[in-house]
């Protein structure tokens, strides 16, 4: 009831003060919660405002996790991700116990995630992104977030073998087939759940076969057919299987 109060009175001071609220008049919990609200209504540079004052005003304070974490997801919400990045990860290192700490991870690993490029560029964001969303799944496995960020692992995985396979076929295009056979190997044993890896595995045996790796190219074969029994290559592999076992 009083939290009810709080959010009433300093929406009423708010609504009639507008811009010039004074908030040295306001307690921790009011000036909080008007902060909150200049977040809400998409005021985010005077919400930061806001709360980096209730930061350095009340340290210490039953207030200050609320603040810092919600100064995080308003950099987060005004796409500032390397800023909402250190201060969902002030959060989690200096105040360990609030009970913001694993959303703060997630949205930690979230920042990170939005930060990611498209495959063709360097990926330090997508690797930092990868480990806070595991480090997210291991310490917090019941959080509801947890198959969301399973997800967005499996997203950000997919870049690295997109980068991979396409360096492959660049390299086969080149005819630089030892480089080409490495990275196509990487694919299929690195990112065997992503989509790049049947078509890593797939080429990979072609390449073998142009080469006349024979050996090789029966045991991949026999690799793809047990993992991928249902993809469009297989009857084309187990006719190229006979060839070679018969050849």
């Amino acid at each position: 009831m009083k939290q009810i109060l709080i959010i009433i009175l300093v929406s009423i001071i708010f609504w009639s003060c507008g811009s010039s609220v004074d908030t040295s008049t306001l307690t921790a919990e009011e000036h909080l919660q008007y902060a909150k609200q200049l977040m809400t209504d998409e005021d985010y540079e005077d919400a930061i405002r806001e709360y980096q004052s209730v930061l350095l005003q009340y340290a210490g304070s039953s207030v200050n996790d609320d603040a810092q974490y919600f100064l995080a997801f308003t950099y987060y919400k005004r796409e500032q991700y390397l800023l909402a990045a250190y201060e969902f990860s002030k959060l989690i290192r200096d105040i360990p116990t609030s009970e913001f700490v694993q959303d703060a991870q997630f949205m930690l690993a979230d920042s990170y995630y939005q930060l990611s490029p498209v495959y063709q560029l360097e990926q330090s964001y997508t690797k930092k992104a990868i480990d806070e969303f595991q480090a997210f799944i291991e310490f917090f496995p019941l959080h509801p977030k947890v198959e969301e960020a399973e997800k967005k692992i499996d997203e950000l995985y997919a870049k690295f073998a997109e980068k991979e396979y396409n360096s492959a076929v660049i390299y086969e295009k080149m005819e630089y087939y030892t480089a080409a056979i490495d990275y196509y190997t990487l694919v299929k044993d690195t990112y065997h759940d992503s989509k790049y890896a049947p078509l890593a595995h797939y080429n990979l045996i072609k390449l073998l076969v142009q080469k006349e790796m024979n050996d090789e190219a029966l045991r991949n074969i026999a690799d793809f057919l047990r993992k991928y029994p249902k993809d469009s290559h297989v009857e084309e592999l187990q006719d190229l299987n006979q060839d070679l076992q018969n050849g």
